[in-house]
């Protein structure tokens, strides 16, 4: 490497250590002037609908666009082509499903948590520990994911190679999200989503135009290069390359798009910004607000992760990172070329702070999720009669003990292939969580022993089917790639974990009974109208 190359790299990773340091002290500086006070529970639990429409459909845009959606799609469109664009779609398609089927009910039927949505018509604390478990079972998975892969990216933007270092990086970053849930409450993790998602979405677009204008705006040019790239000639842009390995193929892939499109909709960092919105209304615009930007980033990354693979190759990708976590910056870095200019060294710093920022929004996002539960569903209707001071103080004891599981668990796991977690993740919303918000708000004879059934079996099914597939074993990059007790034909679990999640809500029913039927399809019809419409009974 000539000392011309080297200099510009340290510049720019000089660059990006002031302005990670820049970011992180306005975000913390945004939680510490928009905290709640000491004993204003609404305010810490949903910001008391004080965001716009538009401000808040750019707040649920961020919850929803994870470190995970970045990299991890970015990467799956960089080496198998088609399929990744799909999979990109999907997550657009799955807050589709949100906006036109559940916001609404979920803006009516919640007040702060998914357990206040299912035990409006069930009350009962084994309903609301049932599904703070299923909260955290859901969420704590993909914690540990970009917690683990925030040290991997600090070393590969800020050149660290120490584990000692990475450590340190999970460990520290991991203090700083606890610090936002706990400090911030929801209207300051608001407030850092939406500078996540502008700064994403911008430098995001800045960078597609410039891979663009590198093949003179012709699409078919890119998709071209990015074939030859591919080395695997027309199955990139091809139905099918990512699961050429499966014994069914077709079916593998739609049980991924399903688990994508139910799972994302469904999981609880992303509902609980439905009871931000004041009123119906409100909630629709911001939808319509968040949906749109989530499909024009499904654009973008689809435009960076073909033009990495153009400009530098599959093999290049993979070699860095088998699972293609970095082809979004390789493909950002590429653009410019080995000598970048000043200007384009800024624009680069942008890109990989507004990653950095994305790490840190995402994983706060989720710890005040499952903070909110714990505090909310256990502790203040377990032990009755708790102060709303006391109540925030213990949601914010709650946001200290979830994230430090989640940073121990987070350096234990770091070294190993965590997809099977990201999945897990979205099996649980769509297995689990799906079926219990759907026969909840629209199934009038739902009962209790139907929803326990539903979230239990729903959960333990997608956990001991995902032990099967080859993301745990069987394969060189599997999470236990020494082992194989891979018994699943799918990579997974949706096309038979959704069924199970559906099928045990129906058979917990039908055998509680005619007469506690009959009772929860009275004290449905007598919430019907709120929880569909927000028409109170006069």
């Amino acid at each position: 490497m000539s000392p011309g190359v080297t200099l510009a790299a340290d510049s720019a990773q000089a660059m990006s250590l002031v302005a990670f340091t820049a970011v992180v002290t306005l975000t913390l500086l945004l939680c510490v002037m928009t905290g709640p006070d000491r004993d204003d529970l609404g305010e810490f639990y949903t910001g008391y609908g004080a965001l716009s429409p538009m401000r808040n459909g750019l707040a649920i845009a961020g919850d929803y666009i994870s470190a995970a959606t970045v990299l991890g799609t970015g990467g799956i469109i960089a080496l198998v082509g088609y399929d990744g664009v799909v999979l990109a779609l999907s997550t657009a398609l799955s807050l589709m499903l949100l906006m036109f089927l559940l916001a609404e009910p979920l803006r009516n039927a919640g007040q702060f948590t998914m357990g206040d949505v299912l035990a409006r018509r069930m009350p009962g604390r084994a309903v609301r520990i049932t599904a703070c478990a299923a909260t955290l079972a859901a969420l704590l998975p993909l914690m540990l994911v970009q917690l683990a892969g925030a040290g991997d990216l600090l070393s590969f933007i800020l050149g660290f190679s120490s584990e000692g270092v990475k450590t340190g990086c999970v460990v520290a970053l991991g203090v700083l999200m606890i610090s936002y849930a706990a400090i911030g409450g929801m209207k300051g993790t608001a407030l850092i989503q939406i500078l996540k998602i502008v700064m994403l979405l911008g430098s995001g677009l800045v960078i597609a135009a410039l891979i663009l204008r590198r093949f003179d705006w012709d699409l078919g040019a890119l998709l071209a290069a990015a074939r030859h790239g591919s080395g695997a000639g027309p199955a990139f842009l091809q139905s099918g390359l990512q699961f050429a390995g499966s014994p069914n193929p077709r079916l593998d892939m739609i049980s991924s798009e399903l688990t994508v499109v139910l799972g994302g909709a469904c999981l609880p960092h992303v509902t609980m910004r439905m009871y931000t919105a004041r009123s119906a209304p409100e909630i629709r615009r911001s939808m319509s607000w968040a949906v749109s930007l989530v499909a024009l980033f499904a654009l973008v990354i689809t435009i960076v992760g073909f033009g990495a693979t153009a400009m530098i190759g599959r093999a290049a990708i993979a070699r860095a990172d088998p699972q293609g976590n970095t082809a979004y910056l390789l493909g950002s870095k590429a653009v410019f070329g080995a000598n970048a200019s000043t200007a384009q060294t800024l624009i680069f710093t942008t890109v990989t702070t507004a990653i950095f920022l994305t790490l840190l929004a995402s994983v706060a996002g989720m710890i005040l999720a499952c903070a909110n539960s714990l505090a909310h569903d256990v502790f203040a209707h377990v032990r009755r009669g708790l102060t709303p001071r006391r109540e925030l103080t213990l949601a914010r004891a709650s946001a200290l003990a979830v994230g430090g599981v989640a940073i121990v668990l987070a350096v234990m796991v770091q070294h190993r292939n965590l997809q099977p977690l990201v999945t897990l993740s979205f099996c649980l919303g769509a297995s689990a969580l799906a079926p219990a918000l759907v026969y909840s708000l629209f199934w009038r004879r739902y009962t209790r022993r139907g929803l326990l059934w539903t979230l239990i079996g729903g959960t333990l099914g997608s956990v001991i089917l995902m032990t099967g597939t080859n993301l745990v074993s069987g394969a060189p990059t599997s999470a236990f790639p020494e082992h194989d007790f891979n018994w699943f034909p799918f990579t997974t679990t949706g096309l038979a974990s959704i069924p199970l999640g559906f099928l045990l809500g129906w058979l917990g029913t039908v055998s509680s009974g005619p007469r506690e039927s009959e009772e929860q399809r009275k004290r449905y019809e007598a919430v019907e109208g709120w929880i569909l419409a927000g028409i109170r009974r006069g």
